[in-house]
């Protein structure tokens, strides 16, 4: 895994930090090592998992020296490896969040969209300004705008190049929470405990009914249902956790994954 990146075990979770001061920025060895981090997640498979960054920003964008004389098709060939790299963060059958504590511009906010939960201190700004180099976001960032926020506002969000404050993008229902700048960190970090504590499977049936709705629409969510949802009571956490609702009321079960 390259220096700019590291991948920790924090209980339940594995917390993959960006630490290439002075601004995070994405060049190679941040993307080597971001590709190495996700498909160890992959391979691992713990119960959750929360990206984060150190320094003054979460990412000052993309390094645009990786773009100098690229042709024609060396672009299209970073853009393909660098979907299938979102794809996969976007599969992974468990909770992922996305913390950003300060400025998270371009592949960092693009990466962040994969997450399924974006939390950002109140302070934090975001943007996709690939315009100032004459690029479109290429890493998934526009459509994933679009499914968020809808059409109108990816299109204002990229063709501006400007930068929007956390509550904006909580507004437009981009960010998930705004949480107060003093104890962010650690208040991510609890956040995505949380999650990993609970129901990995049933969480990973959520994710997976989901997709099928933004795919297909509520139809064919239900047409999985049964399947992603029956599957749920082989699991040792659906067994433990009724009983343990039916001997101890609601809110005392514990969750190993399984």
């Amino acid at each position: 895994m390259s220096a700019a990146v590291r991948l920790e075990p924090d209980g339940a979770l594995l917390v993959l930090t960006l630490d290439a001061p002075p601004l995070n920025l994405f060049d190679q060895a941040m993307m080597d090592g971001v590709r190495t981090a996700i498909e160890t997640v992959a391979r691992e498979q713990p119960r959750g998992l929360l990206i984060r960054a150190e320094g003054r920003v979460v990412s000052g964008g993309v390094d645009v020296h990786l773009f100098d004389g690229l042709s024609v098709e060396q672009g299209s060939q970073l853009w393909s490896e660098l979907l299938d790299l979102v794809h996969v963060l976007e599969e992974l059958p468990l909770p992922t969040v996305f913390a950003a504590h300060a400025l998270c511009l371009t592949a960092a906010f693009e990466l962040s969209l994969a997450c399924d939960l974006l939390l950002a201190a109140e302070s934090a700004r975001f943007g996709l300004v690939e315009t100032v180099v004459g690029l479109t976001p290429a890493m998934g960032g526009t459509q994933r705008i679009a499914e968020r926020a809808g059409p109108a506002r990816a299109r204002e969000l990229v063709m501006t190049g400007d930068l929007f404050d956390a509550a904006t993008l909580e507004r437009w229902g981009v960010v998930n929470r705004v949480l107060p700048d003093a104890g962010f960190d650690a208040a991510a970090r609890a956040f995505a405990a949380r999650l990993a504590d609970g129901p990995t499977r049933a969480h990973a049936a959520t994710k997976a009914i989901v997709r099928a709705q933004k795919e297909g629409g509520a139809r064919a969510a239900d047409a999985i249902v049964p399947q992603v949802a029956g599957d749920l009571f082989a699991t040792a956490d659906l067994r433990n956790a009724v009983r343990s609702f039916l001997a101890d009321g609601p809110g005392n079960a514990t969750y190993e994954g399984r």
